[in-house]
């Protein structure tokens, strides 16, 4: 994607973090020659340094996974908080624009159709969403119908070789305009404008706009 050097977020650990807490992301491949996206929920799985991967899983009918094995890269784009930025709110004259986090992730994508595996996806992403709940929720199901549910979907994993972040957060803008940003967006309230008024307030730049698995 674009991204103006000043908006750049190269520091792997805000990445990761910013994929875990937006955890449901756009997976876009190329399918017959045309591109080709599904909105899915993923867990992210970082065992070392180079071996981050997202774990996934689609419903079998979905042609997607179908082009998996072809050897090219997938995109998994994920969004954070975002807001409408008014020009009102500057002391210096400006124009309207829009402020948000983003990160994409670029892998090699792998298809998983071994059911215990599978259902250990299911099983990890299904804790991970309700761990936060007073009562989680547990799945109670025999082991026929555990079957049919495994018959109708495919897991996969896609092992990042690249990240790029984009934080576009008014560092473009002197310091008293990202101050009458964050007082701006914290008056109106919303949940995605007060995180993204915290999220201002903890930017700190970063010179460099991706990250690779061959990094150092």
């Amino acid at each position: 994607m674009y991204i103006p050097a000043h908006f750049g977020e190269s520091r792997r650990e805000r990445l990761l973090n910013l994929i875990r807490d937006h955890s449901f992301g756009l997976l876009v491949s190329v399918h017959d020659g045309v591109p080709f996206a599904s909105h899915l929920p993923f867990l992210l799985d970082v065992s070392g340094y180079a071996d981050a991967r997202l774990l996934g899983h689609m419903a079998r009918a979905n042609p997607q996974w179908r082009s998996f094995e072809s050897g090219n890269p997938v995109l998994v784009i994920f969004q954070g908080p975002h807001a409408y930025v008014s020009p009102s709110w500057y002391r210096s004259p400006g124009v309207p624009t829009w402020n948000y986090v983003a990160v994409h992730v670029y892998g090699g994508a792998r298809v998983i159709d071994h059911a215990p595996s599978v259902r250990a996806v299911l099983e990890r992403l299904t804790a991970e969403h309700e761990s936060s709940r007073v009562q989680p929720w547990k799945a109670d199901l025999s082991d026929t119908k555990l079957d049919l549910i495994l018959a109708e979907i495919v897991g996969f994993e896609i092992r990042i070789t690249e990240m790029q972040g984009k934080f576009k957060l008014s560092q473009n803008r002197p310091e008293q305009d990202r101050q009458q940003v964050i007082d701006q967006l914290r008056q109106r309230g919303s949940d995605c404008e007060v995180a993204l008024a915290a999220l201002m307030e903890d930017q700190q730049g970063g010179d460099n706009v991706s990250w690779t698995a061959r990094s150092p």
